[in-house]
Formats: structure tokens, sequence, C-alpha cells
């Protein structure tokens, strides 16, 4: 399908048949272009789509972790269930090593699997969990656009009503968090609240997820933005064309290090220099409470270096990928950076805004 003809009310980028089989999600590697819907039956349909992105962002990759899960409850053998269901999700939880939301996702689905011995007991467990999953996530991203709104509305009275040009990072919307998004929350709650708003848009090299994805995204919501190339921002800050940046993470940990899509870190230092506030906007289940060094303990994705190579685009009606360096030249693709805790200026979350420090993260959630 065109993207000219898709829904104009935003759906949700993953949900389930009514028979609980399968599961279907936009197929995000396609947009803006083509809207198509992939069909996820089993767990190698699952992990292809997370490894391949399909569907990508930390919140989304957790829902559809969830939802694997639940394939795999259908699936499992009436003998040696529990072996099965335990090696099953071991593979699932190691298809994509940074999102700590997939870990999460499939460990706290498991011991619903595992406390039922009836299979389809165990399914219909399984599949009730996940859809708690899929709209805690949605509801803490309204959350968080609900406390983000006054960070933007005091830009806005200091600035006497004129626009507040706003800065983001890859994609960190409604495609990436099931409804609102974590960066793009704010966003959408300040236009909805008659703030007049622009947001500067970073291509995200290599794959373009925010020149294809949130570009999209804004230009449906009826978003004021403008897409630029990845070292721009530095060059706007520099010129207080940008008031305020702010990112999604696919990790952050308790001390207030972020791992966000590979330039993140960059937008942060150039942020600091020029004395710009720089939020990262995340749920509480994207905290990771094991690792206290961002920087030297977060895993780092390393992935195909031909999606350096290669770009893609849309020719006389379809998407093509043109090569181009020179076809012998190496590539490095580093999917992700950390961004280190004393260059953020605060989480906004689904309880609040705090700053990236231990304590006051725990001060916002110390049932954590």
């Amino acid at each position: 399908m065109n993207c000219a003809n898709a829904e104009k009310k935003n759906p949700r980028p993953l949900w389930t048949d009514a028979a609980g089989k399968t599961v279907k999600v936009i197929d995000q590697r396609l947009l803006p272009h083509e809207y198509v819907i992939a069909e996820l039956k089993n767990l190698d349909d699952i992990i292809r789509a997370i490894k391949e992105m399909y569907v990508r962002g930390a919140p989304l990759i957790g829902a559809t972790a969830a939802c694997g899960v639940c394939l795999i409850a259908v699936h499992a053998p009436e003998q040696n269930a529990e072996n099965y269901l335990k090696e099953e999700c071991a593979r699932l939880r190691a298809s994509r090593p940074t999102a700590v939301n997939l870990a999460w996702a499939v460990d706290r689905m498991l011991p619903h699997l595992l406390a039922e011995k009836n299979k389809e007991k165990r399914i219909a467990a399984a599949w009730e969990e996940a859809e708690t999953i899929i709209e805690l996530e949605a509801e803490n991203c309204r959350k968080i656009g609900e406390y983000g709104l006054p960070l933007i509305r005091e830009i806005s009275k200091k600035k006497g009503g004129k626009t507040v040009n706003l800065l983001t990072h890859c994609n960190a919307g409604w495609l990436a968090c099931i409804e609102w998004g974590t960066a793009t929350a704010p966003m959408y709650a300040a236009h909805m609240a008659g703030i007049d708003i622009h947001v500067w848009v970073d291509e995200t090299r290599p794959l373009n997820q925010g020149a294809r994805l949130t570009a999209w995204e804004l230009g449906k919501a009826g978003i004021k933005h403008t897409v630029i190339t990845d070292n721009a921002g530095g060059h706007l800050m520099q010129h207080g064309m940008v008031d305020m940046v702010i990112t999604g993470t696919d990790r952050s940990t308790y001390t207030g290090d972020v791992a966000n899509k590979i330039g993140t870190y960059l937008k942060a230092l150039a942020a600091k220099d020029n004395n710009i506030p720089f939020y990262v906007a995340l749920p509480s289940t994207t905290f990771d409470r094991t690792l206290r060094d961002g920087v030297r303990e977060i895993p780092i994705e390393e992935r195909d270096p031909d999606e350096i190579r290669f770009i893609q685009g849309y020719e006389k009606g379809s998407i093509k990928s043109v090569l181009v360096p020179p076809e012998d030249s190496p590539a490095g693709n580093y999917a992700f950076d950390v961004t280190p805790a004393r260059l953020v200026s605060g989480f906004i979350t689904e309880r609040g805004i705090c700053r990236a420090e231990e304590k006051d993260i725990r001060r916002l959630f110390p049932d954590q």
C-alpha cells in the first residue's frame, strides 16, 4: 500500500489476530514510501522482525518479544514443554543485545508460562500478560508526554509565545513505542495544547530513522519539522536555533548513562557546550538495574556493514538501494553510543522528571 493511502489516524505498530495465532506489525523498513503489514506466525518470524528491524525502538521491541513468547507457548509440544519454553525464550532474549526491554519482557513473561501445566491455560495466560505489557508501554508514553509538556510550555512563555525549536535524534515516536512515543510524546502534547513548536529531525544514518520515520510521523500529525543532516545540530545550537534536545533511549543505567542510536552522544556534547537542555524520555522499563557504568558495560550492537555501504531510497515507484563508497572499502556499523550522565539534563519518565543520577532516579522509583 502506498503511504498516501495509509490510515490517517495512527494505528498501533503491532497487534494480534482474533485467534491469537499470529502477530501483525507495520514493516518499518519500507516506510515512508510503502505501508506494508507483515504477519509473524512463529518465533523465527519474531526474531527476524526484531533483528532485521521490521520493528525497532525499545518499548516496541519489548512488546514484540512478549508476543513472541506467546507464539512459543502456541507451538510448544505437549511433552517436555518446560525445557522447550526455556530454550526458546533464551533464543528470543538473545536476538538483539542493546535494548533492555527485550530481556525485560521475556523475563516477565516466562514465569507465567511455567506456572501453567495445561497448554490452553498457558497460552491464555501468555496472551493476557502480553496485553498487559502492551497497554503498560502505551500508558507510560502518554504520561511521559504529560510530564514533558511543562518543559516546552515554560520555554514558550520565556519566548513570548514564539516558536519553540526542538531537536531529536532517530525515531522515538509511536512507531517505536505502541502509542505517543517517548521523545515525541511531549511534542505531541505541546502541539495538542496549542503551543507553537518546530522540530529539527536528524536524518540518523545509516538507516535514516529520523528522515524516514520521525518526519513521517510529525508530518501526519501536522507538526512543523525540518529534516537535517546528522552533523548540522551543532551549527544550529551555536546560532540559537535550538531551544531543547529530546531523545529516547534503548537502555539507561540507574546511574544515569544513556545508550541510544549512534550520534546521540555528539548531540549531547554540542548541547552542553551551548547551554541547551538535553532531556532523555523513557519509561521505567528501559532502565537497566544491573549496570552502573554505561560506557564500559552496555553492549553495543555491531550491525551489517552493508547498512552503511548502501543507502535506500524511492525512485519511480519502487524502493531501491545504491552503493555509496568504493565497492572494496570496509565499513564499521556501530548501532548505538552511550551518553554519560553528566551530559543529561534530566529524564522524563511516566512518574515525572528526575536528574540523571542514581539518588534521584530511585526517588521516583523506590519500588524498583
